[in-house]
């Protein structure tokens, strides 16, 4: 008896159809449900496992207690202790031994610009030219002064601050909005103290000469009879071309009337190491303008 040819068995459509193209309903190999299953069973255990489901102020911990801030932490901690030795021998020099010491002021450097980049940078700019209200730390123009230890001194507690009672402290008053001067007289100083510096001519010279009289009464005692500026009291040069807040005359006009009052927060305590004080220090005092000890 002749064998009778098995019949192909057509498979099921899902009942969709498209211009007479009808849609199998084949099933998905085996392996990959497999897969698929799998994969579900993975995703629940990662989820119980590690930090995940977001709460109102923190997201599950996980029970195996992981974090990537965890893990940061522990390695900061193991860099920390790595660098003991060096930072101890970094804090017990002398300030002004670290400048003339390779191995030890290459470290400093490396580690300042590092904690420059970090807490610095935001006013001084990336590469330390500053902007205007924030200084330049690549001159040599210091309103309190470029040494070592002025500068650690300025690092460590700031300026015109209120965390820190060692805080520089200086405040120039505001000779037109307090009616200490009459507008006439701050246009007056205003064209004297541009006839100072050749960075802009003065808008009106005939008014420099009265200017002058109005400087001799209210500005020599912190800027000096010579206009050169005192660094005991942060008070500027004004006859350089280095102007803080600009050196035209509305920028000197707007000093003049209201005079300006800029704030840096101390970094030494709870911010900065002795260690990284130092450090930065170094840093900005190796950046060019770094003066030495009188």
């Amino acid at each position: 008896m002749a064998k009778q040819p098995n019949k192909k068995q057509e498979v099921e459509t899902t009942g969709h159809e498209w211009d007479g193209i009808e849609e199998y309903n084949n099933p998905l190999p085996r392996w990959w449900l497999w897969v698929f299953y799998a994969t579900i069973v993975w995703g629940i255990w990662y989820t119980i496992a590690y930090p995940a489901w977001p709460g109102i102020k923190s997201a599950t911990a996980g029970y195996l207690g992981f974090s990537t801030r965890g893990q940061v932490a522990e390695d900061i901690a193991e860099f920390e202790t790595r660098l003991e030795p060096i930072n101890a021998t970094l804090v017990a020099a002398d300030l002004n031994e670290i400048r003339g010491n390779d191995e030890l002021e290459g470290y400093a450097v490396n580690a300042g610009a590092a904690v420059y980049r970090t807490w610095c940078a935001q006013c001084h700019g990336s590469g330390a030219a500053g902007a205007v209200g924030y200084p330049n730390l690549q001159d040599d123009a210091w309103l309190w002064g470029g040494t070592m230890e002025e500068i650690h001194y300025t690092v460590s507690h700031g300026i015109r601050n209120e965390d820190d009672l060692d805080a520089h402290y200086s405040e120039m008053p505001a000779f037109g909005r307090d009616e200490l001067l009459t507008r006439e007289e701050v246009e007056q100083v205003v064209n004297y103290v541009m006839s100072l510096s050749a960075v802009n001519p003065p808008v009106d010279e005939s008014l420099v000469e009265a200017g002058a009289e109005v400087y001799e009464i209210n500005c020599v005692a912190c800027h000096g009879e010579d206009a050169q500026g005192d660094k005991f009291q942060g008070a500027p040069n004004l006859a350089d071309a280095i102007w803080l807040y600009g050196g035209d005359y509305d920028a000197i006009y707007e000093t003049v009337w209201n005079s300006r009052f800029g704030v840096m927060p101390p970094m030494g305590g709870a911010d900065l190491s002795e260690a990284e004080i130092r450090a930065v220090t170094t840093y900005v005092h190796q950046l060019g303008g770094g003066q030495d000890p009188e």
